[in-house]
């Protein structure tokens, strides 16, 4: 589904971070920051400038920013400009298979044991630790 520039604005706006203190005016000498706050995301391509009272999505070409009227490219740069989700992808998983020894083996280590490898390279049987909560006999 094509989106059009007004409903990629919409979606932008609470994605893009908060910053104040980015505008600023020359009088004279002097440099003084305008107590503006906007809300800004950027890509490679394209930049999403929000106001309170306004907002615009451009796209930049050849150093310079052009407003997005065309739909099909408000689309495009929704897709370049929604941040990427940092969860961990969970992969796959495969069924591991374990022969009938080592399935055997497995099961005749005891409850409340385990095997921990030792200097020489054998392994031993221990106890599991056993860990409660403070308070708890």
């Amino acid at each position: 589904m094509e989106k059009t520039v007004k409903n990629v604005k919409n979606s932008l706006k609470f994605k893009a971070t908060s910053k104040s203190g980015l505008l600023s005016i020359k009088i004279g000498v002097k440099k003084y920051t305008v107590p503006a706050e906007a809300r800004m995301l950027s890509n490679d391509g394209y930049l999403y400038l929000s106001f309170p009272a306004t907002s615009e999505l451009y796209k930049v070409e050849g150093g310079t920013l052009t407003v997005i009227k065309d739909d099909a490219v408000a689309s495009e740069a929704l897709a370049a400009l929604t941040p990427k989700r940092r969860g961990r992808k969970k992969a796959a998983q495969a069924e591991a298979t374990l022969s009938p020894a080592v399935l055997e083996a497995l099961r005749a280590i005891p409850a409340g044991h385990k095997l921990i490898p030792t200097a020489d390279g054998g392994y031993r049987l221990v106890r599991t630790r056993v860990r409660r909560k403070k308070g708890q006999a």
